[in-house]
């Protein structure tokens, strides 16, 4: 309704900071609080004025009039509306839209696409200096056949912030490390430690080594690194052998969780060398959480990519359902719906034992520096 108004107000006035254009004498005259019906609902909203000089008097918005009184012929559109949502039937939803406001579907088109592009340059362009980031969890969504790389940040508080996207063919080192450094260049502060949290993708690992250095500590989604080596096996022994992944990885030090992972690679090696192999490819870095000491603390929010992947679910409520995708820019403006998404979030658990992962991540990084100059 405010994107409304100023279009009114625009085509009277002209654009804001400009001499020209609108009606001859209409200037801006300022704003003040207002409010509209929805149905029988009232609710506030900020109004633009415009003054006529030459008349020496307010020019009456034709929009606001027009939503001034209690119309309960808009309930049922509310209804639809809020209905069509809910349950994913965007084609109702979107019919129901212009005849409460009385806009062509074209319209609402031009108008989604101009919110969205705003949205897009925001999550693009906004400085990252004035985050304290510890974590950085990293993974990829699919929208038809191209992935878009997600990153976000956990702050030293235990707030998400989205620090971009990149839209890739293949989660390639070059393409990821490009991202990385965009991050970094936008103000991504990591000298001080940065947990990275990442599926399996070689080159997404190989992109934080190559940017962020020892800065840099990765955590392996233990999720992903379990359901990798049970593709190796028959379905009937599946469910047996994840569980007692599962309660391997569980233990809440690194001692007891080496171990039992070691007990279950002894058992594999008797059924499947393959799986084996998929065990061992990255084996430490599933716990790097448990040799920080901090598993039991942070495990529940960092030791999967799970945070991201439920931010994902809240996308594919607005995507999952389109069939066709026209390019790329439709792509990333719906994506940039995570934005929106950010303030809504919660903090992650385990939150008040960040700073002592900051402490942890501190004392790895001059560990590495001490055996770099014992290596020198």
């Amino acid at each position: 309704m405010e994107d409304l108004l100023e279009q009114e107000v625009t085509e009277l006035a002209g654009e804001k900071y400009s001499r020209t254009g609108g009606v001859p004498g209409h200037v801006r005259w300022g704003s003040q609080g207002g409010s509209i019906y929805l149905g029988d609902q009232k609710l506030p909203i900020e109004v633009p004025r415009v003054r006529d000089q030459h008349k020496e008097q307010e020019v009456a918005l034709r929009m606001y009039q027009g939503f001034q009184e209690p119309r309960r012929a808009d309930e049922g559109v509310v209804l639809r509306i809020l209905q069509g949502l809910s349950c994913r039937d965007y084609r109702e939803c979107m019919e129901a839209v212009p005849q409460a406001f009385g806009l062509s579907a074209s319209t609402m088109s031009r108008r989604m696409r101009r919110a969205t592009l705003k949205s897009l340059r925001a999550l693009q362009e906004r400085g990252l200096e004035e985050y304290d980031i510890v974590a950085m969890v990293v993974d990829g969504k699919t929208f038809a056949e191209d992935g878009m790389v997600v990153a976000v940040g956990i702050t030293i508080e235990g707030r998400k912030v989205f620090l971009g996207f990149v839209q890739v063919g293949t989660e390639n080192e070059l393409v990821c490390g490009e991202f990385f450094e965009r991050l970094a260049e936008r103000g991504l502060k990591y000298e001080q430690g940065l947990l990275v949290v990442i599926d399996g993708s070689k080159g997404i690992r190989k992109a934080v080594e190559k940017v962020f250095g020892k800065y840099a500590l990765v955590q392996r989604c233990q999720w992903h690194k379990r359901e990798n080596v049970l593709r190796y096996l028959p379905k009937g022994q599946q469910a047996e052998m994840r569980r007692k992944l599962q309660r391997a990885y569980e233990k809440p030090t690194y001692g007891e969780a080496k171990a039992g992972l070691l007990g279950v690679k002894k058992e594999l090696t008797l059924i499947n060398q393959s799986a084996v192999a998929s065990l061992e490819e990255g084996f430490e870095e599933t716990l790097t959480l448990h040799r920080l000491g901090l598993f039991k603390e942070l495990g529940v929010s960092l030791k999967t990519t799970n945070c991201l992947e439920n931010v994902f679910s809240l996308v594919g409520q607005r995507t999952d359902k389109v069939d066709h995708w026209r390019n790329s820019e439709q792509k990333q403006r719906w994506l940039a719906a995570l934005l929106d998404m950010e303030p809504k979030l919660r903090k992650i658990k385990g939150c008040t034992h960040l700073k002592a992962l900051r402490a942890a991540l501190l004392r790895a990084i001059q560990g590495c520096g001490a055996q770099e100059q014992e290596a020198a």
